[in-house]
């Protein structure tokens, strides 16, 4: 589910307050527009985003299944912070 390229942007984005797709693009440069419609339609699908009309714009947020995933990413962003910078000794 989250395995697919970029998806796990799109989930951290989210879960740092992003809740419009132009905010949601910014936070990654690197991604077309098209692909972060596709990721965010399979996130909706799989049910860990929703999509909700706010007037004439639609917002984006987790689910409580997305929700749930901060801890995860929470846990990557404290192996990141412990590893990074050339940490890892491959030997």
């Amino acid at each position: 589910m989250l395995s697919g390229r970029w998806t796990p942007l799109v989930v951290r984005e989210l879960l740092c307050g992003s809740k419009r797709f132009n905010e949601l693009h910014r936070g990654m440069p690197g991604m077309s527009s098209s692909l972060l419609a596709q990721r965010l339609r399979q996130l909706e699908r799989q049910g860990v985003v929703r999509r909700t009309a706010c007037g004439k714009v639609w917002l984006y947020g987790l689910t409580d299944a997305g929700q749930a995933l901060r801890p995860v990413f929470g846990a990557l962003d404290q192996w990141e912070a412990c590893w990074s910078a050339g940490a890892i000794n491959p030997h």
